[in-house]
């Protein structure tokens, strides 16, 4: 199972948009605070079926759910080729959300499934980085591919096509999973059991100090990462065409091969990061040691990123957002464990749904701010926000959850 799971996740990043999806928004036509509207977009209808779609995969089936969520993600990637309206990249963003919500949280809580019953329960964080380094691994294949249609090309819209074969292949990846790993689903779909199921699992959440916690976590750190992450396109775009290299190449072509040669290098250094993310709970004593680590470090880094913006210092900005992308690869394994600690293994697609739509609340809300400042001051305020966010957690942060 380890090599579907791992399967599972390289195709997933077979993502050949994600280097370019801010340039192909750009491309089509949309302002940055348009494309944050477009994110906020996403985050909303996220919102809406994020937990329902975590109850739903825990009591009719998990396997549906993530084929559901890959057919999804097929028509989104269909509109966004075809269309310039923002009312239809609105609906293709629609459809990319129902992708995400039913997906998040939904696999990794078949892989803790998987090893309950292996009884391997306490190499849970080692096996979840390790199934996220083959993701990255896919990241890392998807940037060369990618790079290489932007660059024949000359259009970043076109990659949209590509990334659809993927996806179809891992729908057939899912119908190899055993049964077992649905959990206990039902049989009869019941919307009032739904709705019961998931507002005693919402109960639990709130009553509990650590889950607040951990979701307030998520909302900040990964939350500022998502918004903020992208904005590497358009920076990464200027520095290659402020290089004296290539300079009988389209701008186009000239940032598919800058943006190429630094997605890769985010790649390989995320893989790296993910399977050696369980060594740093052991060398800090435990997993909330190691988070508090993680945002400290995370301060320091969006206080580097302000005035390298500021003062148009693209690449060391860019060093400052790759090493980022690497801390975010030992967050997420960390913050998944700690997740399992505090909750109910019955309920754990719920519990994760739940800690997916909090950082989708804080980005929907974000994502046009930040838009609009990035629009009328400059791509500064981006460490703004995080270094702002940093220094909250580490002032309310307790040594234990």
């Amino acid at each position: 199972m380890l090599f579907r799971f791992s399967l599972y996740g390289f195709l997933k990043n077979q993502k050949y948009y994600e280097p370019f999806l801010i340039l192909a928004f750009l491309e089509k036509g949309l302002s940055f605070f348009q494309i944050g509207i477009l994110v906020g977009v996403r985050e909303v209808c996220m919102n809406l079926f994020e937990i329902p779609s975590g109850a739903m995969a825990d009591m009719y089936g998990r396997r549906r759910s993530m084929i559901l969520s890959m057919l999804a993600y097929i028509v989104s990637f269909i509109i966004f080729a075809n269309s310039t309206s923002f009312a239809l990249l609105c609906l293709a963003m629609f459809f990319f959300a129902i992708g995400e919500a039913f997906r998040t949280g939904t696999h990794k809580a078949m892989i803790f499934e998987w090893l309950r019953g292996q009884g391997r329960m306490h190499e849970k964080t080692k096996v979840y980085g390790y199934t996220r380094s083959w993701s990255k691994t896919g990241s890392a294949v998807s940037v060369l591919i990618s790079a290489a249609l932007v660059f024949y090309s000359g259009r970043y819209s076109h990659v949209f096509w590509f990334s659809i074969p993927p996806y179809l292949l891992n729908i057939v990846n899912f119908l190899g999973y055993p049964a077992y790993l649905d959990g206990n689903p039902s049989q009869d779909f019941s919307l009032k059991h739904t709705a019961l199921s998931l507002w005693s699992t919402l109960q639990e959440s709130v009553r509990s100090p650590a889950l607040r916690r951990l979701f307030l976590e998520t909302m900040g750190f990964e939350g500022s990462y998502k918004v903020s992450k992208d904005y590497l396109q358009p920076i990464v775009k200027q520095a290659a065409l402020n290089l004296p290299f290539f300079l009988w190449l389209s701008a186009e072509k000239r940032s598919a091969v800058l943006i190429g040669c630094v997605y890769l290098l985010i790649s390989v250094l995320s893989i790296i990061a993910s399977r050696n993310a369980y060594r740093l709970p052991q060398k800090l004593g435990g997993e909330n040691e190691a988070a508090l680590g993680i945002w400290k470090i995370g301060l320091v880094l969006f206080l580097l990123i302000t005035p390298a913006l500021g003062f148009q210092i693209k690449v060391v900005a860019i060093l400052l957002f790759i090493i980022l992308e690497m801390l975010q690869n030992f967050w997420r394994p960390v913050q998944i464990t700690r997740f399992d600690m505090y909750s109910d293994t019955r309920k754990s697609a719920t519990i994760l749904s739940i800690d997916s739509q909090a950082k989708s609340l804080f980005t929907m809300i974000a994502a046009p701010l930040l838009g609009f400042t990035v629009d009328h001051y400059g791509f500064w305020t981006i460490g703004l926000l995080g270094a702002g966010l940093a220094a909250v957690a580490l002032l309310t942060s307790r040594r234990n959850v």
